[in-house]
């Protein structure tokens, strides 16, 4: 028997101004004028996209005591984006990446309920953590979380947040308008969680939206990660780009759902990806080469490296060699404030393959760092990129793609207008929305009250991006 052709899921990233877009591009826009947001969030949608996806920082990112324009310079609280777009958009999901450790549950879980209602049911919450005491001065508690009791305070956020979400089990209140008494369950509302993050007792002010919950994603990798995402989430922000790569980490994570009773289909796997089209292979190569510099350019290039070398390193040409001096290693960090710093689990390590890497060939520090940061995953003509993401989901490298345009806002419009009708007449791709929930375009189905197996909606392991 053959086996069946999959539909693919696509969605936007609106990337702001980060170390992956050409903000100094002419044809580069604001990334807080709302038109901005208004712009890719409309192409997405008449695209037939599943949904768009704000990310969020609680800070402005620093380096050497500096706000470090070349990343992130600033973005609208991502609650207020979201639902101004549900006003301008009538079936693409929204969805947002919202912090655990520095939020409440009771105020998360009714911002996405309003969300959720205001919507139509398109709502989506990234749940994720955050580690660093540079953030944690930007609020009442201060500090930061170490890493277990960060884990455990995400844990039961979210399980606070199902139970506020579930203690509305239907229309429950009914009102009688002929004589203005609400008839209907007094237990509508009501919840009571005790824990030793949360001592929470009440009633929950928002009716059961049309989702019941919203989507809930993960974007981790860690064991930690892959088990919540079994057990709990309905999608992953994958960071596998590659073919080999993704089908490891799809066959794994998806062999978990099992032991949760959950079938397959109940979690997406979408790894995040870039694009450059040209009329032909060899132009859209060029136009990646030319991307990629424009990308990292000699100050930048310094920066990331600082991130890594944990030094001031203002002093280096970006045209000259790499450092002899190895990286300073510790916590206080050149780099306050930045995660990349913490995902380099040995940097003298990854600092002698930088090394090995720049004398093999012959690479200056900001023709290395072009090297090691990456580069556009898709590259071609339409056609081209067009059968290689078929190819990649039909291999079960992932079920789709959250593709994130080096140009804000208009960066999707090429992809919109040229690949997605080659997928449509490929048949892997909708040409109208088949339903109106942002469930109804993940084909999921309605959330269950919680899920069994060694991590449940009482003790979900937390999402933690690593």
């Amino acid at each position: 028997m053959s086996k069946p052709v999959k539909q693919i899921h696509l969605a936007a990233h609106f990337p702001g101004v980060n170390n992956t877009t050409v903000w100094s591009d002419p044809a580069a826009g604001s990334q807080i004028d709302f038109s901005s947001f208004v712009h890719l969030a409309r192409t997405a949608e008449r695209a037939r996209f599943d949904f768009l996806f704000l990310a969020e920082g609680l800070r402005l990112r620093e380096q050497n005591g500096e706000i470090y324009d070349l990343d992130v310079v600033g973005r609208p609280d991502t609650f207020t984006v979201l639902a101004a777009l549900a006003a301008v958009t009538d079936r693409l999901g929204l969805a947002g990446t919202i912090n655990s450790t520095f939020n409440e549950p009771y105020e998360v879980a009714r911002q996405f309920a309003s969300l959720d209602h205001l919507s139509a049911g398109r709502a989506a919450w990234n749940v994720v953590t955050s580690w660093d005491e540079f953030t944690g001065e930007n609020f009442r508690r201060g500090g930061f979380l170490a890493e277990r009791d960060r884990y455990q305070r995400a844990r039961q956020f979210l399980a606070a947040t199902w139970e506020l979400f579930d203690s509305w089990r239907g229309d429950e209140i009914v009102a009688d308008k002929a004589s203005g008494v609400f008839l209907g369950d007094p237990r509508a509302g009501r919840f009571e969680h005790h824990d030793s993050q949360f001592d929470i007792t009440g009633r929950f002010t928002v009716p059961r939206s049309p989702q019941g919950r919203p989507v809930v994603f993960q974007a981790g990798d860690s064991e930690q990660g892959r088990e919540f995402a079994a057990s709990s989430a309905d999608a992953i922000f994958s960071r596998h780009g590659t073919l080999e790569a993704g089908q490891a980490f799809y066959a794994d994570v998806k062999a978990r759902l099992a032991r949760y009773g959950r079938s397959p289909d109940a979690l997406k796997i979408l790894p995040a990806v870039t694009f450059v089209l040209g009329d032909t292979d060899a132009e859209a190569q060029q136009k990646a080469e030319l991307i990629r510099r424009q990308q990292v350019s000699g100050q930048s290039a310094i920066k990331l490296l600082e991130q890594l070398w944990n030094r001031d390193l203002s002093g280096y040409d970006p045209d000259g060699p790499l450092p002899t001096v190895d990286p300073l290693l510790g916590e206080h960090t050149v780099a306050r404030g930045r995660a990349s710093v913490r995902m380099h689990r040995d940097p003298l390590a990854v600092a002698d393959q930088w090394r090995a890497l720049a004398e093999a060939k012959s690479l200056s520090i900001r023709e290395l760092v072009i090297e090691v940061t990456g580069r556009q995953s898709f590259v071609g003509t339409p056609a081209h990129v067009a059968e290689a993401l078929n190819a990649f989901v039909q291999a079960d490298g992932s079920d789709g793609f959250i593709l994130a345009p080096h140009l804000t806002p208009g960066g999707l419009d090429e992809f919109a207008d040229t690949v997605v009708p080659l997928l449509q007449e490929r048949g892997v791709f909708r040409t109208e929305y088949q339903g109106d929930t942002l469930r109804d375009h993940l084909g999921l189905g309605e959330p269950a009250r919680a899920h069994t197996g060694p991590a449940t909606a009482s003790n979900p392991p937390a999402s933690v991006p690593h």
